[in-house]
């Protein structure tokens, strides 16, 4: 894809959300009426149809109910493209991905309320082969586990999702293979947790004595009517035909991809449900665990699911027991996302209005159509007025305390997992104009001070990303008063921590450009003044040679990485590449060329060779830089073989 037409999708791509959003900023002051069917089909199509062509998302479902009764239930694009076959949203199964996690949370209460759990009890109580080690004091806890509080780190790079289902782990095999490193102390910090969830699936499996799959399907599937939903995969024979294929854009075309594989990590998000499938569920949430006269959960024990059980900060809405609240037009909804790679899901319990929906597209750009639909359907039925803040006098005096990079805590830190966090992560910096402005990939969002240490947006409607738009952001203090971290409402499970200095994209690619400036320069050199260079005295021409080589092994390291992940970056969720492994070797050599390039430079120094001072200092500059590249190795994980997959 040529330069102008990349940059012309992207602008048309990120055009269609916002000229959603103004269509519905438009509309009169008075809401429209959410009992209207053709009001509410007319909206629906408005938003959605627009955005998947420009988005490119092949297929999508929405299913919504309203005080116990469907209301709406369509299915937009092709469950197969090739057969020009439409979605149904009665019978065509989406993949929720995390929404599956709801699921999870809902078995490990139903086997609480039948006294074979204990949400304060130290896992390890439950689990048999797996244990997690005791590096902090306190234990982890289901409770822990429920509010994205236990402390370990994510990962995903080689098993996650995969393609081949003769590579599946069983949950119990995966949980110890893929053990994830505990970096927090329980309770200290959000971090979204994969393999957390997964490890309360495991645990309902051992108290039961059932299969993850089978226990959701005989507890919740099955009372509840669900007969198009399932955690089996691949798919049982009597719902195989009833997928949507899974598309991703290749050269301007929707190209066919495999059935995405989680069952190593089922229970995080291993499922496969049709949209009214999904909203039978969510109704039985809305109904106090109880739909058509069956009941999976007691009242008392969903109210205490859907109540705030954690937060950095009570004025954000939190986590509850597994479902975390997002604020839209001032109302209270619990809900979760879910993503996988091909499709982006979002299941939402409104009790406000009665409300219980679930919407799914897939392709890339379905993530963008999924976060644009809901922020708009309560923004044209439910609006709220709000009054724009106005920022403090005083601000742009204290502004500089907040200012700073800002990484998620949901990082991974001792496999080659980090190596994701090389793009940066949020900045937060002055306006200028009396507000912060908070930085993520290519968008920027504003926030004004209303109360100490929180901000409320002064731009609504703009999107950091897919899915991120936080109305409230509050930072965290330590004891002498120094700013840590912050936490986003709409996201109470993943707080943020500030990063010191040599984390930041500033220190981090700066000195790398610099570094590799510097490398190149070596390189060019002896390119064109070879015929000088092979005047020097023998003792120079050894010396020069160690940054020569040097040089060459990083600029080899660089231009081999990018061709390598850019062929195998489709895979990495499912495997680590041969070539990955084989292009791992490079790092490695290209740190063992700056060792030898450092005991070179003493020796010049010390034998005064390369004919004058300033010649000796460009040499220390270039073993400078090859020191630093070794380190940039160590720190991003790359320097060796760190990876969980077998």
């Amino acid at each position: 894809m040529n330069l102008i037409h990349r940059t012309t999708r992207r602008f048309a791509a990120g055009l269609a959300p916002v000229l959603a959003l103004l269509f519905i900023a438009g509309t009169p002051a008075s809401a429209a009426d959410i009992d209207d069917p053709i009001a509410l089909e007319a909206f629906i199509d408005g938003v959605v149809q627009p955005l998947m062509k420009n988005e490119s998302s092949p297929s999508g479902t929405v299913a919504i109910a309203k005080d116990g009764e469907l209301i709406f239930a369509k299915g937009y694009g092709f469950k197969d493209i090739a057969q020009q076959e439409p979605v149904d949203p009665y019978t065509t199964l989406f993949r929720p991905g995390s929404v599956s996690k709801l699921f999870t949370w809902v078995s490990v209460m139903q086997q609480v309320e039948r006294g074979n759990l204990d949400l304060d009890t130290d896992v390890n109580e439950y689990l048999e082969e797996v244990e997690i080690p005791a590096t902090f004091d306190a234990p982890v806890t289901l409770r822990h586990i429920l509010t994205h509080t236990a402390g370990f780190e994510d990962g995903a790079l080689g098993y996650l999702i995969i393609d081949d289902p003769e590579r599946a782990v069983p949950l119990k095999e995966s949980m110890q293979k893929y053990r994830q490193e505990r970096i927090n102390p329980p309770g200290a910090q959000t971090a979204y947790s994969n393999y957390a969830t997964a490890l309360a699936g495991l645990i309902v499996s051992n108290v039961s004595g059932k299969s993850f799959e089978q226990y959701v399907q005989d507890e919740i599937f099955t009372p509840l009517g669900m007969d198009n939903a399932t955690f089996i995969e691949p798919l049982p024979a009597e719902l195989e035909g009833q997928m949507a294929e899974s598309y991703q854009l290749r050269a301007g075309a929707q190209k066919a991809m495999p059935f995405e594989i989680i069952s190593s990590f089922g229970p995080a998000g291993g499922q496969s449900a049709s949209a009214v499938d999904m909203v039978r569920f969510a109704q039985a949430i809305l109904n106090g665990g109880e739909l058509d006269g069956v009941r999976i959960l007691e009242e008392a024990t969903v109210e205490q699911m859907l109540a705030e059980s954690f937060s950095h900060d009570e004025r954000l809405m939190g986590m509850a027991l597994g479902f975390y609240a997002t604020n839209y037009e001032g109302i209270r909804v619990m809900g979760h996302g879910g993503d996988t790679r091909f499709f982006h899901s979002y299941l939402g319990v409104d009790a406000e209005n009665g409300l219980a929906y679930f919407v799914s597209f897939g392709g890339g750009g379905g993530s963008a159509v999924r976060s644009t639909l809901v922020p708009a359907l309560y923004k044209e039925f439910f609006p709220a007025e709000t009054t724009p803040p106005v920022p403090p006098s005083d601000f742009d005096q204290r502004a500089g305390k907040y200012a700073g990079e800002y990484g998620f805590w949901r990082s991974n830190f001792t496999k080659i997992d980090k190596a994701m966090g090389l793009g940066g992560g949020v900045s937060v910096a002055p306006g200028g104009d009396g507000t912060l402005v908070l930085g993520f990939a290519d968008a920027a969002k504003r926030y004004v001070e209303i109360e100490d240490r929180l901000f409320q947006e002064a731009d609504p409607g703009v999107a950091l990303a897919p899915g991120i738009s936080p109305r409230l952001i509050a930072f965290q203090e330590n004891e002498a008063g120094e700013v840590t971290g912050f936490i986003m409402d709409g996201l109470p499970f993943m707080s943020l921590r500030k990063l010191p200095t040599w984390e930041t994209k500033g220190f981090q690619h700066g000195f790398l450009a610099l570094s590799l400036l510097v490398l190149l320069v070596v390189l060019l050199r002896r390119f064109f003044q070879r015929r000088l260079i092979a005047q020097w005295p023998a003792a120079d021409r050894s010396a020069y040679r160690a940054a020569v080589w040097t040089a060459a092994a990083n600029w080899i390291t660089l231009i081999a990485g990018v061709i390598v992940l850019t062929a195998v970056q489709d895979t990495l969720f499912g495997e680590i590449p041969t070539l990955l492994k084989l292009w791992l070797v490079l790092p490695v050599l290209a740190t063992l060329a700056a060792l030898w390039l450092l005991v070179t430079m003493f020796r010049v120094w010390r034998q005064k060779l390369l004919n004058g001072h300033w010649a000796r200092l460009r040499f220390t500059a270039t073993t400078l830089a090859g020191l630093f590249m070794a380190w940039f190795y160590w720190f991003w994980n790359i320097l060796g073989w760190q990876y969980l997959a077998g």
